[in-house]
């Protein structure tokens, strides 16, 4: 038995005295970024304080983000021989009642608790994963995310971490590479192009060095997966890192990360640290012949090194621009050898589908689209956060039975992030795979879903993506740098009352151009937001330039609120709201508003309870308008 078996056989005894709980309670934090966010911090200060104040010996773990982010912060108790009890958006003022009953007096807050994870009732909680936004989920890239604690490497190696690296160096790399081709794993950074092709031609390609790149260059608005996982099991990146090392003969491997995510860059510099001192990262690894390492590249937040080759460029010290393309990054890539470039969710799966066999992973999916896929819920939906759903899954399902729909009424969902497209409520049924998301005008991206309600307007929401791709525009060629600039004009004059009917078809014949004519993948897919909202919203945009009306009461210019005195209550809530004083009268006496004094910032509108304040459309003449 060598020194990583003797570590991994501590390390599975290690767990099962923290799983069983066996000599005193355990209790979780989830303390990644969207923990920490809502007060994990405090928490474990206050947990800390409280077992030292009360003598009581317990061990408090900070795991991940196990994904709904709605509920944050969550702690979960263990008790010795009990299930594990989750708490959910507790607060320093709820934390000492929750662990005077639980620990001290050896029975759960039911009236607190969320559930418990287990498969019989525990004081009258329900099951965790009863809970609608867990339960229809497929966990195998997240399997460990709130589970474990992220820089414990002994934790990762006793749920079988780092045996899919393992199990691939007894195999040559070509068995490896075969592997993968049968799982049927595409690329999860967006394009989905499959995984197998990209290895098998960089490892056929001459040259003495070879490179891996992680791209954690996480930049859509509303994306948090990669973040997500380098945060809650950043080994599980790492050991895909290794396998995919491995398998196109690559002897240094990068992760570029964004310097804006500080959490997951302490965590991965733990964990690289652990793998070498465990003989898992420099040369000859476990005698194999193998010798790779791993280093970090902090980008500077550039959304267009995104795209691999910008990306290759940032790391070589140019500026983040992309370069035409053959010769391709697998042929020729950083600093002029052979590289790969691959997303951080398709990397974090490579361990699970080396692990359990391609057989296994090729059961979850669809044809042609196999395995699972991860994505952030975020925008007018009632529960938000990380999931993660078989490719196939329909968008009604994502929406409505993990997410929990709308509180109003539904409108569009943003797949793709900025480069993607906006869906109408005729796509709901539209299996989420990257063929079905194409034919729609969309993307799959990264994996940000944005949800819209009626509160949203369409056209602002089309100029808002693509005024953040013209301003991230690396500005190389000009399809991209002058023609997204003329597109978010145009939109600004209509969401402005100043449009024309003759502006719809510019809008279509410069993205249809842009989409032809950019150099880059990003450039070719800024367009996407407009193009499908106008190809299943124009009478929206038709509504802003005919009758300078914006539905959703949005566009300043187009609407003036007024107060509905039939219906105000007057409660004062707009009156505490408004932040000009615009609106006045006595309490519980209909109010009024000074549109001079108005603003028109929305706080009135959506703080009111009685649907007591109106956003009117206001008639403008274009030409007064211009002057």
């Amino acid at each position: 038995m060598n020194k990583l078996e003797k570590r991994i056989e501590t390390a599975k005894k290690k767990w099962e005295t923290l799983d069983e709980g066996n000599k005193e309670p355990v209790i979780y934090v989830g303390a990644a970024s969207c923990g920490r966010a809502a007060g994990a911090l405090d928490l474990i200060a206050g947990i800390n304080n409280f077992i030292n104040e009360n003598n009581i010996k317990a061990r408090v773990v900070e795991v991940g983000c196990i994904g709904p982010c709605y509920l944050e912060p969550l702690v979960d108790i263990r008790f010795p021989g009990q299930p594990r009890v989750s708490y959910n958006n507790v607060t320093v003022k709820t934390l000492p009642m929750i662990l005077k009953s639980h620990l001290m007096e050896g029975v759960p807050h039911a009236k607190l608790a969320l559930g418990h994870f287990g498969t019989n009732t525990f004081y009258d909680i329900p099951r965790f994963f009863d809970l609608p936004m867990l339960k229809p989920q497929v966990r195998i890239v997240l399997r460990n995310c709130g589970f474990i604690d992220p820089e414990d490497i002994d934790q990762y190696l006793a749920l079988d971490g780092y045996q899919g690296f393992l199990k691939a160096l007894k195999a040559s790399p070509e068995d490896v590479i075969g592997v993968v081709r049968q799982a049927g794993l595409r690329g999860r950074g967006g394009a989905g192009f499959p995984t197998f092709k990209k290895w098998t031609v960089c490892r056929a390609a001459p040259g003495e060095k070879k490179y891996l790149i992680c791209n954690a260059d996480e930049g859509d608005p509303g994306a948090f997966m990669n973040r997500s996982l380098i945060e809650s099991d950043p080994h599980a990146v790492l050991e895909g890192m290794l396998i995919a090392g491995y398998a196109i003969g690559a002897q240094k491997g990068i992760v570029y990360i964004r310097a804006e995510y500080p959490l997951a860059i302490e965590r991965l510099k733990t964990a690289i640290h652990k793998m070498k001192e465990y003989g898992l990262l420099g040369k000859n690894i476990q005698g194999s012949g193998f010798s790779f390492d791993i280093k970090i590249k902090e980008g500077a937040g550039a959304f267009v090194c995104g795209e691999e080759t910008a990306l290759i460029g940032s790391i070589e010290g140019k500026r983040g621009m992309p370069r035409s393309r053959p010769p391709f990054p697998a042929i020729s890539g950083l600093f002029g050898s052979p590289t790969i470039i691959n997303n951080v969710e398709t990397l974090g799966t490579l361990p699970n589908i080396l692990r359990n066999g391609a057989e296994w992973y090729s059961k979850f999916g669809k044809e042609g689209n196999r395995g699972t896929k991860t994505f952030s819920l975020v925008g007018k939906i009632r529960r938000p956060g990380l999931i993660e759903v078989q490719l196939g899954t329909t968008l009604r399902e994502i929406i409505f039975e993990i997410g929990g729909g709308v509180q109003k009424t539904f409108k569009a969902i943003q797949t793709g992030g900025p480069s993607g497209g906006c869906l109408s409520e005729e796509f709901l049924d539209l299996p989420v795979d990257y063929e079905s998301l194409a034919s729609a005008g969309s993307i799959m991206g990264s994996g940000g879903l944005i949800i819209m309600d009626e509160d949203t307007c369409i056209v602002d929401v089309a100029k808002y993506f693509l005024d953040f791709t013209q301003k991230e525009s690396c500005g190389k060629c000009v399809p991209c740098r002058v023609g997204t600039r003329h597109m978010v004009e145009i939109l600004d004059r209509i969401t402005h009352g100043e449009g024309n009917p003759e502006d719809l078809l510019a809008l279509r014949t410069l993205g249809d151009t842009i989409k032809k004519g950019a150099l880059c993948g990003l450039g070719q897919t800024a367009p996407n937001p407009v193009l499908t909202t106008l190809r299943y919203f124009r009478n929206e945009y038709l509504e802003h330039i005919k009758d300078q009306r914006c539905r959703a009461t949005v566009c300043k210019d187009l609407i003036e609120y007024r107060v509905i005195k039939e219906k105000c209550t007057g409660c004062q809530s707009c009156v505490r709201a408004c932040p000009t004083g615009a609106i006045s009268g006595p309490r519980s006496e209909p109010h009024n508003l000074d549109v001079s004094k108005c603003i028109k910032c929305r706080s009135c509108y959506e703080i009111c309870r009685f649907d007591a304040i109106a956003g009117d459309a206001i008639v403008i003449r274009t030409a007064e308008k211009r002057s």
